[in-house]
């Protein structure tokens, strides 16, 4: 009899954990020879020390983490890897009920538009400004997250500069809803279902989501320890399929019941499963009474979700720079565009047959509409795609466009 492949893996209580959750629970690891085990963990932080010291061979990750790992950036600086994306979207940005009725007055409405939004908050901070009172707080999850990111291009977008208009502090998931409730913070972007808690607790409005402030962007990845995927390369090509078989699974819309309910439970979310479907089905409700559609809410199969697109390091790379986090450099770049592995989800799932991208990397905010492109296997459609401020970012042009994101950040 084979000896299954033992594998340990991180996560945190988020509704974008469902590929690893779905693939333990409905045996698509098994199928593959997996035995995966799911530790739950309460911080990104502890994640990454985690699989730094060998807790974990992989993990559920923040996309931006793995490049900062590998460019130093972390008290624990251990060669990370992404051979897998686990979706697109998934994040929203709440507002406390008291600064939701403020940025009202200023024209926000409840369709979740990033820009209305984005303009009656800078209304609201300008007048705060006049009458001499303190900056707004908002919370993310970790400074390296694409919540940090999405929310301080938001921001800057939308007139306002993230640090000085605006306080941005560090928060874990689970609090963030009761943070807001008790006045600690002002709002926060988060992945779901602590949008929703916020909602269902009567302590927050959703003003915003990143699939439409970035449509199609990523979000979550399978992080993996450098020397462990050398050392296992079957074992992480018989992960990477069960989390693909899983993805599919879960872009069913009829296996949304059976996984709002797996994510619910004790071992993994731990809070009720009414709190998941919003998300799932892509109907959030920006307050207790009212239900805004966003299709693409959360995307875990369609669109290439699982695909690690060089794009997006380079994009969150980008971001690095922008705020201070990382000198700009021709190495740092190439350190970031690696850490992606295309190469290895290609080896992994071409054996299935699945659409894979004819390249590496895309022009982010080229796509206005679903579009059907060049593939190997079945047929593949992406898009749309991009920024709403129409800002478009080529990956073959990142010093021009950086550039132009640090004139605006001044």
């Amino acid at each position: 009899m084979t000896t299954p492949f033992q594998i340990t893996a991180g996560f945190l209580p988020l509704l974008d954990s469902a590929l690893l959750v779905v693939a333990r629970e409905r045996g698509f690891a098994a199928g593959e020879g997996v035995e995966l085990s799911l530790v739950r963990e309460s911080s990104w932080a502890n994640i990454r020390d985690r699989l730094a010291v060998g807790h974990f061979d992989v993990a559920h990750m923040l996309g931006p983490m793995p490049i900062a790992c590998n460019l130093g950036l972390t008290p624990l600086a251990a060669r990370t890897i992404v051979p897998m994306a686990l979706g697109l979207g998934g994040n929203a940005v709440t507002v406390s009920t008291g600064l939701w009725q403020a940025m009202q007055e200023h024209g926000a409405r409840g369709d979740l538009d990033p820009l209305l939004s984005g303009t009656a908050l800078r209304a609201v901070v300008e007048e705060r400004g006049r009458m001499g009172r303190e900056a707004l707080r908002f919370a993310v999850v970790h400074p390296h997250s694409g919540h940090n990111y999405e929310l301080r291009y938001w921001l800057a977008a939308c007139g306002m500069m993230p640090d000085r208009d605006i306080e941005i502090v560090i928060l874990p998931p689970p609090l963030m809803a009761d943070a807001l409730g008790s006045g600690r913070i002002d709002g926060y972007c988060v992945g779901e279902p602590w949008n929703t808690a916020a909602v269902a607790k009567k302590a927050g409005r959703i003003a915003t989501v990143k699939a439409a402030i970035w449509k199609s962007s990523p979000e979550k990845v399978l992080g993996v320890a450098a020397p462990w995927a050398e050392a296992h390369p079957e074992a992480l090509a018989a992960l990477q399929r069960a989390l693909y078989r899983a993805a599919q699974w879960c872009g069913v819309a009829s296996n949304h019941g059976e996984l709002a309910e797996l994510l619910s439970s004790k071992a993994y979310v731990d809070r009720p499963a009414e709190w998941m479907r919003p998300a799932l089905d892509g109907l959030i409700r920006h307050d207790d009474g009212d239900t805004v559609a966003v299709a693409d809410f959360f995307v875990p199969h369609a669109k290439a979700a699982t695909f690690p697109w060089k794009s997006h390091a380079l994009w969150y790379y980008t971001q690095m720079v922008r705020w201070g986090q990382v000198e700009a450099s021709a190495a740092n770049e190439a350190i970031a565009r690696e850490t992606y592995r295309s190469d290895l989800y290609r080896a992994a799932l071409k054996p299935l047959g699945v659409a894979l991208p004819g390249a590496n990397a895309k022009v982010e905010g080229a796509l206005k509409t679903a579009t059907p492109v060049g593939s190997a296997g079945a047929s593949l459609v992406l898009g749309p795609d991009g920024f709403f401020d129409g800002a478009i970012f080529d990956p073959d042009k990142v010093g021009e466009y950086i550039a132009t994101q640090t004139e605006r950040a001044n």
